[in-house]
């Protein structure tokens, strides 16, 4: 990730790449689902006024959910559990409502 002046660029993620993550995390990410509201959570999560178009902001959501993944691979101080879990519910509910993403594949 770079930052150029109020700008963050995140490097794209390929969609259609299976996530491998603990069960209890897909565990948590499936349930979740029941509660997201798309016009309220993703505002929130994207720190954003407005909503993407479905799909936009899967890239976006990828790239972030695999720094966070990483901060928990590596045990870092920083790493937020239930930021990780938002992240992986958005990234659940994006999928599907983009058909060409194809069906995301959660092996946990």
């Amino acid at each position: 990730m770079s930052l150029m002046s109020n700008i963050l660029a995140f490097p794209v993620q390929p969609v259609g790449q299976p996530l491998r993550r603990p069960a209890l995390l897909v565990r948590a990410a499936i349930e979740g689902q029941n509660h997201w509201r798309r016009e309220r959570d993703l505002r929130r999560i994207l720190r954003s006024d407005h909503v993407p178009a479905p799909g936009h902001a899967l890239p976006r959501l990828r790239a972030e959910e695999d720094r966070l993944n990483s901060a928990r691979q590596e045990g870092d101080a920083e790493y937020d559990l239930h930021q990780h879990v938002l992240l992986m519910i958005a990234i659940l509910a994006e999928s599907q409502l983009v058909p060409s993403a194809g069906t995301l594949r959660v092996v946990g």
